[in-house]
């Protein structure tokens, strides 16, 4: 039978910034084995995040000096936590003193999933008020249109007249696939 890993996970931003001091922590918070990234929280591909997540079996241990080195965002934290969980790893973090092996910290962890579900909710209503704000002053969603009404239907002529898409693209410098949605927008519109 495997041994149980404690490992820990360190990162920084920038490569002009130090991972001494994390590092330092794990060390005395226990861990073996330490994966190390210089790399932004934003950036979705982090490869020693990754090569974590992939490791990890049950029974091992994960630990970070702080959450915000582990997620990008809360929603993103929880996500990483609970596939931990379900793998059945032990999560902790040092700054916040959180350990989800104990009752407390699985506690305070679910508030966290709590406010990131919250924090989605917020969002979608924002997001809503905001398009029917602007669908109010007249406003439509989407992508502004390439071509004029008028434009569009001298394309329809065009092809009409038996001239190719690709070749009506090459006239106005846009992809056959843009001249054949106008084609089926100004067909739309004589229904």
């Amino acid at each position: 039978m495997a041994k149980n890993i404690i490992f820990g996970y360190a990162r920084v931003s920038t490569t002009d910034q130090n991972l001494d001091s994390q590092k330092a922590l794990l060390i005395k918070a226990g861990c073996e084995q330490i994966l190390e990234e210089s790399i932004s929280g934003k950036d979705t591909d982090r490869p020693e995040l990754i090569k974590l997540r992939q490791m990890v079996r049950d029974g091992d241990t994960v630990i970070v000096t702080s959450l915000d080195r582990l997620g990008r965002s809360l929603t993103d934290l929880v996500q990483i936590v609970n596939e931990f969980k379900d793998k059945g790893v032990i999560f902790k973090s040092l700054r916040e003193s959180i350990d989800v092996s104990s009752a407390v910290g699985k506690m305070q962890f679910q508030m966290f999933a709590i406010f990131a579900e919250f924090e989605r909710e917020l969002i979608r209503e924002r997001t809503k008020a905001g398009l029917m704000a602007a669908r109010a002053r007249g406003r439509k969603g989407g992508r502004k249109s390439v071509f004029t009404e008028k434009e569009a239907q001298k394309i329809r002529e065009l092809y009409d007249k038996g001239i190719t898409a690709k070749d009506i693209a090459k006239m106005h410098n846009v992809t056959p696939k843009t001249i054949y949605a106008y084609l089926k927008k100004t067909k739309k519109q004589e229904k």
